[in-house]
């Protein structure tokens, strides 16, 4: 397979960069975000990590995450003790700080009474952390071991009830370690205290901003692609619109949009894709009918993981022969995003599952690929879409997946689930619509199990289909909470969907959030 041409705008950019060591971690990624909403580059490391490859990395501080186990286990995640004299900055949180602590030959002990949830914090002595914060506050906590005595050279500046060392520093070798977290938005000072890390203590520079971002990925795009042709793969979804238009500007009519209808889109979806990208844009766009092609591949098929990568070994097909019609461009644009990469399984990441766009690509592709956005999260990607003037229904399109209704169809894809789907969907979007819900949600959506259920219309049995109904809300779908629609929402979606959906005799509401869950069912 052909190597990214560019992966995205951070690696050669101008950006001071922040690594996050993950060890498992819940909430590693939250960690990410947090640093990147203090306009500092971010990225996430496996733990595993050497001395000598951080150092390559060339970062301006160090962040070690939490984690779920005990520093004394015997499957103990350990951190390479040379990474601690770098001379880097670094910040330990939660298991970070054990394990900073640990490493250095401090004192870690099981606690008699376990901190989980809302702790009271006294600040105590000078600190550069807590510098001109109340030396009383709320923290958030999830622990059962915890630092009882600081490595040699540390100075303890804040404890709480059950953790004598809460916080320690050692300013001079730019060391510092935290047992709460200061991510989480239950810490009310949390971003403050990051924000000291990042400006006071590593000088990071604040200029991780939504222009200088576009501005980079322009000039990344420009120098990888030269003078040569390029596609892009357009769904109408807000991270291949980005993408787009963020190549468009960086290299105009060297750019050919194409917009494959796979056949596995919401209703009426292709047409409005193609209306509103001739018509707003006014992008090279090709249209490519390739329906019957995508269900003839799928046809049989109920495995997730073969459905997505039949479809995305398909897309490639179409695109490359797209490409010899246009002088075999040899560049393919795709809006690949950082969790898609995450979920799709890296050294650092368990596969959750092959995104198309990442793990469901042919071995033999014969494009280099651009991926703009493949260093961003979801709301970065909509603020750099509003900043390069995307209509609003683009920018704040509820995330679809690529392979489409193929993976909300539990078993095999046939032409008969697809548009039993396709109409109950509709019913779904339009009544959160109604109730003014959509944008408060990340996504809403029936799942159709291909699995018949009895049923009871005016006075005779049914064996029909059931339709699953899903919302969540997220920031960046790495997590994300099942919504509390309104009773009456749910009513109507339901009677509706019954009413006039044939082939459905029942609907269920899914309250499985994420994690265990996934958002989507394949």
């Amino acid at each position: 397979m052909a190597t990214p041409a560019t992966s995205g705008q951070a690696s050669g950019g101008d950006f001071d960069k922040v690594l996050v060591l993950d060890f498992g971690a819940q909430y590693a990624q939250l960690i990410a975000r947090r640093v990147r909403e203090a306009h500092v580059y971010s990225e996430i490391v496996p733990r595993d990590i050497s001395a000598a490859e951080v150092k390559a990395h060339d970062p301006v501080a160090l962040i070690l995450s939490g984690g779920p186990a005990s520093v004394y286990a015997e499957d103990a995640y350990e951190l390479d003790p040379a990474i601690l004299d770098l001379g880097i900055p670094t910040l330990g949180i939660c298991y970070g700080h054990q394990a900073m602590a640990h490493a250095l030959e401090g004192v870690v002990e099981a606690n008699d009474v376990a901190e989980y949830g809302r702790a009271e914090l006294t600040v105590s002595g000078e600190s550069v952390l807590f510098r001109e914060l109340p030396d009383e506050q709320v923290v958030w906590m999830s622990h059962k071991d915890a630092v009882s005595q600081p490595p040699a050279g540390f100075t303890v500046t804040a404890s709480t009830g059950d953790s004598p060392v809460a916080a320690m520093e050692a300013p001079e070798r730019g060391l510092f370690g935290v047992q709460f977290h200061p991510e989480v938005a239950h810490t009310e000072f949390g971003q403050d205290v990051l924000k000291h890390f990042l400006y006071d203590v590593a000088a990071a520079r604040p200029n991780w901003t939504h222009v200088g971002i576009i501005e980079q990925s322009v000039a990344a795009v420009r120098d990888a692609v030269g003078s040569g042709k390029v596609i892009c793969g357009l769904s109408g979804g807000v991270d291949s619109s980005v993408a787009a238009a963020l190549v468009h500007k960086a290299i105009g009519d060297q750019l050919v949009c194409v917009f494959v209808d796979h056949g596995l889109m919401r209703e009426g979806e292709g047409r409005q894709v193609e209306a509103t990208f001739r018509r707003s844009f006014h992008m090279n766009l090709v249209h490519v009918d390739a329906a019957d092609r995508f269900l003839d591949a799928l046809e049989g098929v109920s495995d997730p993981e073969r459905k997505r990568k039949i479809i995305g070994e398909t897309f490639i097909r179409v695109f490359e022969e797209v490409a010899a019609d246009l002088e075999d461009a040899k560049f393919l644009v795709q809006g690949t995003l950082y969790p898609d990469v995450i979920e799709s399984g890296t050294k650092d990441a368990a596969k959750i599952k092959s995104h198309h766009n990442v793990g469901g690509l042919p071995e033999d592709m014969h494009f280099d690929l651009i991926e703009p956005l493949r260093d961003l999260f979801k709301d970065e990607v909509r603020a750099i879409g509003e900043e390069l003037g995307l209509p609003e229904e683009i920018v704040w399109r509820q995330p679809f997946p690529g392979p489409g209704l193929a993976v909300r169809i539990i078993g095999d894809v046939t032409q008969e689930r697809l548009d039993t789907l396709r109409a109950a969907d509709a019913i779904v979007l339009e009544e959160i619509r109604r109730a003014g819900l959509y944008r408060d949600l990340w996504q809403t959506f029936g799942v159709l199990p291909a699995i018949r259920t009895v049923g009871v219309q005016g006075d005779g049995r049914t064996y029909a289909y059931p339709l699953i109904l899903r919302a969540v809300t997220s920031d960046d779908a790495m997590t994300a909470d099942w919504a509390r629609l309104p009773y009456e929402v749910l009513e109507r979606i339901s009677t509706r969907v019954i009413n006039e959906v044939s082939g459905i005799n029942r609907v269920a509401y899914d309250i499985s959030s994420k994690p265990p869950a996934t958002i989507e069912w394949e």
